[in-house]
């Protein structure tokens, strides 16, 4: 029988002003698991796309140079940032996680906006 590997993950974004002609913003991310499981985050995977419709994309190894282990209903929280050329933007992607038997599986990041506060959103 498999075991439901589920692990929610919550994002807060937040601006932190002009830095030459760019935005910053940072985003804190909380990751819970909610298996009954320990998991280890291997990697990370984000789609940033910006308010003309760009995108870039971002693969990498853990996360703020990282590979927390979480227990069962443990969590996990990390700050990190973006920088983009428009004042509004959003996030999105997934997660890779390895169980302690092995088994890799993805969990997505739900799409989160970047904006400044003075940015229409619509």
């Amino acid at each position: 029988m498999t075991k439901t590997l589920i692990v929610d993950v919550i994002a807060q974004p937040e601006f932190l002003g002009k830095h030459e002609d760019k935005f910053a913003f940072a985003y804190t991310i909380n990751i819970t698991n909610r298996s009954e499981q320990n998991i280890t985050l291997r990697n990370r995977h984000w789609i940033i796309t910006h308010a003309d419709g760009a995108t870039e994309e971002v693969i990498g190894e853990g996360v703020i140079g990282k590979t927390p282990e979480l227990a069962p209903g443990k969590s996990y929280s990390y700050t990190s940032g973006a920088l983009i050329p428009t004042p509004i933007g959003s996030m999105r992607g997934s997660y890779g996680f390895v169980t302690d038997d092995g088994v890799s599986f993805r969990t997505e990041i739900p799409e989160f906006t970047l904006h400044t506060p003075d940015a229409p959103l619509h």
